[in-house]
Order: C-alpha cells, then structure tokens, then sequence
C-alpha cells in the first residue's frame, strides 16, 4: 500500500470518530480551579496479566529530560493520552504497521473513561506514563493539590497495569517548576519528560502543517510532542513516519531512545 492510500484509509477509518475529537493544549497556561480528585474506578489488572514496566533511572540524564542521545538515529513521538478512543486506536494502529513505537502520556480522567486502552497501548509495544489526573494547570497549584494531580494518575496506573507507568509528564506546561520535578520524584519517577520539538497539533494547523513543523525541526534523539484527538495529527502520522523513514530515523520509545 502507498503512502497516499494509507493515508486516506486512516482518514477513512477514523472519520466518524475525529469529528467527536477533543483536543487540549498542554501549553494553555490559563489557570483552571481544580476540583477534588475523583476517586478511582477503573477496571483493575486482571489476574494473569504481566505487569507494566516500572520508571527507570538513567545515569547521567538531567532529572528533566527533553531529547536522547544525538549520536544514534532514534527519535522518540510522545502523545499526550486524552480524546477520543477511536482516533488513539487508529493512530497506535498506524505507528505499529510502519514499524514504530510511541510514547504515551496517558491522562487519568481518560483512562477512567477507557481504562482498556491502558493494556492496548503496553500491549502494542509501547510506553505508557503518567500526565496527571486533569489536565489542569499544574504549574499553579499548591503543593498538595500538584502531588494530588501526580498521585491520582499514578493510582490509576498502577491499578490497571501493576505499574505507575514508565514516565511523568506535568499538564499544560513544556518545563516542569522546581517543586512539580520534586514531587515527581516523591511518587516514583527519577525523570520527568519535556520534549525539544512542539508539532503544535493542538492549535489545528492543518495535517500539512503538523508533518511540516515535525520534520522541520526534528534531528537524532529527539522527542516530540504529539496530541491523540487531533484531526490534524492522525491525518499528518502517515506522512510524518513516511519522512523518518527516509531520513534513516527510528521512531522508538522513550525509554528504547535513551537505553
């Protein structure tokens, strides 16, 4: 199948879905108040199952880690885990018949939603973290509601998968402050991951755009921020793994990307 065919099969595949797509800026800085923490509820891991891998050290990266290693053709495409479940089936669909592995971020109001897509997303190879309970602004809350925010996700997880997942990633903010790194660290994660290229699919810049302002910008070791929900990226994916792949670039998991 050609490039241009697999792409209009994706649209086709998950044109139902992306018109219930709903995509939220992780860099909308405005200041939401926060409510209290649901409790949790999703389906628990069923007997049987292996357990999800478990945050990692990696001697001599920064607590905050924003790309790989420069020297190796690996690059890492980190999703922001919300939206629509269609759409994020479609697009971990599509990254597995190009020979990829993502990573992603998984909110934990989505995955009370569709707690089967936490599985779904280990069992197609993939990384699975943790970017908060609510998507709220992060940045601006206390101490006790940011650990709160980080703990919450992590409960869920755990919960589902026996692990609280592989990484943290702070909501509505690229660089995490002092104090959510610090609390990151009390709930069990060494890193906390940021990323060096922005596809800025969040603002629906058209697919066009999307592939552009990846491909643009992207180099050896790098991490990417994508969003799951986004018309614009499911439409961009076929194009953009097209480009890696002829520029010799390996879309691995966050945790292959710095191994």
């Amino acid at each position: 199948m050609t490039s241009i065919d697999r792409r209009s099969a994706l649209r086709a595949g998950v044109g139902a879905a992306v018109a219930g797509a709903l995509a939220t800026s992780c860099t909308d800085d405005t200041p939401a108040p926060p409510p209290p923490v649901p409790p949790a509820a999703p389906t628990p891991l069923s007997r049987g199952s292996r357990p999800g891998p478990a945050p990692r050290r990696f001697p001599g990266q920064p607590a905050r880690i924003a790309h790989g290693p420069r020297d190796r053709d690996r690059v890492a495409l980190t999703f922001h885990g919300q939206g629509d479940p269609a759409v994020a089936r479609a697009l971990l669909a599509e990254a597995e018949r190009a020979g990829a592995h993502v990573t992603v971020l998984a909110v934990g109001s989505w995955l009370d939603e569709y707690p089967s897509l936490a599985r779904r997303i280990l069992d197609g190879g993939h990384d699975l973290g943790n970017h908060t309970q609510r998507h709220l602004g992060i940045s601006e809350m206390s101490e006790t509601q940011a650990y709160a925010e980080i703990t919450g996700c992590a409960e869920r997880l755990h919960r589902l998968t026996g692990s609280i997942g592989t990484w943290f990633r702070p909501s509505r903010t690229r660089d995490a402050t002092p104090l959510v790194t610090a609390l990151a660290h009390r709930a069990g994660y060494p890193h906390v991951l940021s990323y060096d290229v922005d596809s800025l699919d969040h603002t629906k810049p058209g697919a066009t755009a999307v592939t552009r302002n990846v491909t643009g910008q992207i180099r050896r070791g790098s991490v990417v921020s994508l969003h799951f929900g986004v018309p614009d990226t499911v439409a961009a994916l076929p194009a953009l793994l097209d480009d890696l792949n002829r520029r010799g670039l390996r879309a691995v998991t966050t945790t292959e990307l710095l191994i």
